[in-house]
């Protein structure tokens, strides 16, 4: 099926339907239903096999669905059953959580460079990396056919940024700055901003 005719939400909840039978899996179990999907995750079981069917039929009624075969195919939907190279824009205290994280990895996902503007970090260690100019930038870009950049810069220079990395090739934002980047369309960009989500849950408290 066509990319842009699978709904966006859609999109964002095949990686959690992906991740519950993780779950699963390591709970010793074979096989689930989109009941059992739907109470562990709280979607209806009627969305759920919506969601799949747009992809295609991975189940047998009265049977259910078999949590390796559907952890593969989604895998695949999601283009996850290859590594993917990132790089990481920002080497502040944020830059050397990320670098330091090692979930991205168990996930296929691998920041191959990082980056800064500061002198005094440029050469410095971040995780198992040494921070590059951004100088060096486009020749790494390029080199390594990086299409996803994840940014950890301040606020008032993440637009910048990011309008350099998308004229450098770069497809894909996880951006970790408090700001709403303005992107060409085809740029897919993702926000990640804890603030904003201590804010609305305030609201309840």
């Amino acid at each position: 099926m066509p990319q842009n005719s699978v709904p966006a939400i859609v999109i964002g909840r095949l990686p959690l339907y992906l991740r519950m039978l993780t779950f699963l899996e390591l709970e010793g179990k074979t096989i689930t239903a989109s009941q059992e999907l739907a109470e562990r995750l709280g979607f209806s079981s009627a969305q759920i096999r919506k969601d799949l069917s747009y992809f295609g039929e991975f189940g047998k009624q009265g049977t259910g669905y078999n949590i390796a075969y559907l952890q593969k195919q989604l895998r695949q939907i999601l283009k996850i059953d290859r590594t993917w190279e990132m790089a990481l824009i920002g080497a502040g205290d944020l830059g050397h959580a990320l670098a330091n994280y090692r979930g991205f990895g168990a996930q296929n996902f691998r920041i191959a460079a990082a980056f800064d503007n500061a002198p005094e970090k440029i050469g410095a260690r971040l995780g198992d990396l040494t921070v590059q100019s951004m100088d060096e930038l486009p020749s790494v870009l390029h080199e390594r056919k990086i299409q996803i950049a994840m940014l950890a810069v301040p606020a008032d220079v993440a637009q910048a940024v990011a309008g350099q990395l998308v004229e450098l090739g770069i497809r894909a934002v996880l951006n970790y700055a408090p700001i709403t980047l303005s992107l060409p369309p085809k740029v897919k960009v993702y926000y990640i901003d804890p603030v904003v989500g201590l804010q609305s849950m305030t609201y309840y408290l």
